[in-house]
């Protein structure tokens, strides 16, 4: 065998010294192939991704707003902030909706490299590293990350809060509490259900404060609460906006919705519904285990080893996690309160969700996941290193894990071409209107408009919205023609419930066209027995 070249020998040295960064560096290669490639013919765009982008559109033309996203229960909104997060990408993509979608991409690629930097200063950089594969690959995480919404982008400023939190253990400077409320503050707009997540930060700043005697230790934790709902107070600075120019109508809505509604009250059990979130964040997070809609293509067999499979690698990695828990507190402090942190945060975010009496949905997770991918990582990593017999086992499962995924991921069927689809049915509606004053509607079994209302916008000619009697009694909103798209076909328009149909009064149909998947009527107003 010949001696490597001087060449041959720079390589080598280079590799062996920046391994793990070469390692990274593969890593977040491959998380944004998988969420950036054909990401326009696979993004979804329907009601919510039509809405946002259409307020976004309307940030860059001097309409700003203060309040966010609807919550899919309650009757309350989230902040604006990921309204004035996707204006940038929108703009810079020509008001293509993929700019959004892009967005969240690169924000999830990002995260791939804060995980790694979480993990690393908690476990090692081969945990690290695992960790990052993992959640590179992970189909389910993949999917999120190719289309815009406002859940997607939690990960990212939970771990910014996460890494402030640690800096605050090693240098003891406040500022790092500051900082970590102002990432809290951002994560909150993003979606209220990481107050879970809330609940283990504020847990863990009083753990870390604690000091003798006890009034020295309310003292100190008063000061850093105060510091801490500083930087809340600015990253949530529009919503407290909102609800003070809006006598805190959100608010009083969130509580209506806890304490007095019925449907907060009605559901699963608790200790069920924390075993289910318990289960399905390794499940559904590591294993890429399907969704009930795709479980006719499994035998059953498959599915329950599928899934027992997940239960016990939760079961095992979390058992790990205590055991090295406990073993590691008296040997490094620093150390002790980031295992001590982790536990906080998936016991608060998994138990908090047994107080949760709605349907729980995948995307409910995303501040979790991060917490099932790494525990998954540091049980690989160990047992790796503490048997050798093993040492050919484990990366034969992580291969397997790829494996699962790689056949759960988006491209395993032909695109939805959802945007170019939406923009053509938009364009027919412009036709039909002939460049005058319009009303719209759409009739579906679960959509909403703002889609086709964003194209309708950008391209100088918006529906004329249908106004109440009161608002409009001289009926100054009800244009001379209506256009309707029937994404329920066949249907019919005439008489429909629906108030943009109803409200433009009695009519005819003009004409009816077949385009794509939908029919698209245009109506007049009736004019009697010709």
């Amino acid at each position: 065998m010949e001696d490597p070249t001087f060449e041959e020998k720079i390589v080598m040295s280079f590799l062996s010294k920046h391994i793990h960064t070469v390692l990274l560096c593969a890593i977040l290669l491959i998380g944004a192939v998988l969420r950036l490639y054909m990401i326009g013919p696979y993004q979804i765009f329907l009601g919510d991704e039509g809405r946002d982008v259409l307020v976004a559109y309307g940030i860059l033309h001097g309409k700003l707003t203060l309040l966010g996203p609807t919550a899919s229960v309650g009757g309350f909104f989230f902040g604006p902030i990921y309204y004035y997060m996707i204006a940038p990408f929108l703009w810079l993509a020509h008001y293509d909706p993929v700019g959004p979608a892009a967005m969240v991409a690169l924000f999830a690629t990002a995260t791939i490299y804060l995980l790694y930097r979480v993990v690393k200063d908690i476990f090692s950089p081969a945990v690290g590293l695992v960790a990052a594969f993992l959640y590179a690959t992970s189909s389910l995480l993949v999917t999120f990350s190719r289309s815009s919404w406002n859940p997607h982008v939690v990960p990212f400023f939970v771990l910014l809060t996460v890494l402030s939190l640690f800096s605050y253990i090693k240098k003891e400077n406040k500022k790092w509490i500051l900082l970590a409320g102002f990432f809290y503050g951002i994560t909150f707009e993003l979606h209220f259900v990481t107050l879970f997540f809330a609940a283990a930060v504020i847990a863990f700043i009083g753990y870390i404060l604690w000091t003798r005697p006890l009034m020295a230790w309310i003292k100190k934790l008063i000061v850093a609460y105060l510091v801490f709902g500083a930087g809340f107070a600015v990253g949530i600075s529009p919503i407290i906006a909102f609800e003070l120019r809006h006598q805190f109508v959100n608010t009083r809505n969130i509580i209506t919705f806890m304490f007095h509604s019925k449907d907060a009250g009605s559901g699963a059990q608790m200790i069920p519904t924390i075993v289910d979130v318990f289960t399905r964040i390794f499940t559904r997070g590591v294993l890429a285990f399907p969704e009930p809609v795709e479980f006719a293509h499994y035998a059953q067999w498959q599915l329950a080893v599928w899934n027992w499979s997940g239960i016990i690698l939760g079961c095992a990695a979390v058992g790990l996690f205590l055991f090295l828990l406990v073993d590691v507190r008296k040997k490094n402090r620093e150390t002790f309160l980031k295992y001590l942190f982790v536990a906080l945060w998936l016991a608060f975010g998994v138990v908090g969700f047994g107080f949760y009496k709605k349907n729980i949905y995948e995307y409910y997770f995303e501040f979790l996941f991060p917490v099932s991918i790494m525990l998954s990582a540091g049980l690989f990593v160990y047992l790796w290193h503490v048997n050798r017999m093993l040492r050919l086992f484990i990366p034969c499962v992580i291969v397997g894990i790829l494996v699962l995924n790689i056949f759960q991921l988006p491209f395993r069927y032909p695109p939805n071409n959802q945007v170019s689809q939406t923009k053509v049915i938009a364009q027919e509606v412009l036709n039909e209107t002939n460049g005058k004053p319009y009303n719209f509607a759409l009739i579906t079994g679960g959509n909403s408009d703002y889609a086709y209302r964003y194209y309708l916008t950008i391209w100088g000619h918006p529906p004329v919205t249908i106004d109440n009697s009161i608002v409009d009694p001289e009926r100054r909103t009800v244009t001379d023609q209506l256009l309707i798209v029937c994404e329920s076909v066949p249907c019919s328009p005439l008489g429909y419930s629906l108030w943009e149909v109803a409200g433009f009064g009695r009519a005819d149909i003009v004409s009816k066209t077949h385009l794509s998947v939908v029919d698209i009527y245009k109506l007049k107003h009736y004019t009697g027995p010709q």
